[in-house]
């Protein structure tokens, strides 16, 4: 790994939150396999509170979420202040063009649209 993950002493810390519980086992196992020490979270509410306890290096994010929704977590997190400041992916079955910039002006460094390859994902949180 060679982005600014991987020189943070939290570089392996993620949390993925998605409602759909097969997606979110498969995230784990995905970047479990890929040296991430990952929590999870089926909705927004208990992400954010695993954020908070936790501060992730990265955070994945479905945007349509129970309790709380992505965007929500994520102008959250922002508000936090952490530095450095950590990547935000979300991961959305939004995929008009205003879904994408609505993600982006919340605070989302990425915006994928469902079903998006994990090593694309991958490649977003590692910046290869």
């Amino acid at each position: 790994m060679s982005s600014h993950l991987a020189s943070s002493p939290l570089a392996a810390r993620l949390l993925i939150a998605d409602d759909d519980a097969n997606l979110l086992a498969a995230y784990a196992l995905f970047f479990v396999a890929h040296g991430f020490d990952v929590r999870t979270a089926e909705n927004g509410l208990d992400a954010l509170a695993q954020y908070c306890a936790w501060h992730p290096a990265a955070a994945l994010l479905d945007v349509e979420m129970p309790r709380l929704d992505g965007r929500s977590v994520a102008r959250c997190i922002r508000n936090v202040g952490d530095t450095p400041a950590p990547t935000l992916v979300a991961v959305t079955g939004l995929a008009c063009p205003d879904d994408r910039s609505d993600s982006l002006r919340s605070g989302f460094d990425h915006h994928f649209v469902k079903p998006t390859p994990m090593p694309v994902i991958l490649a977003a949180l590692t910046g290869t």
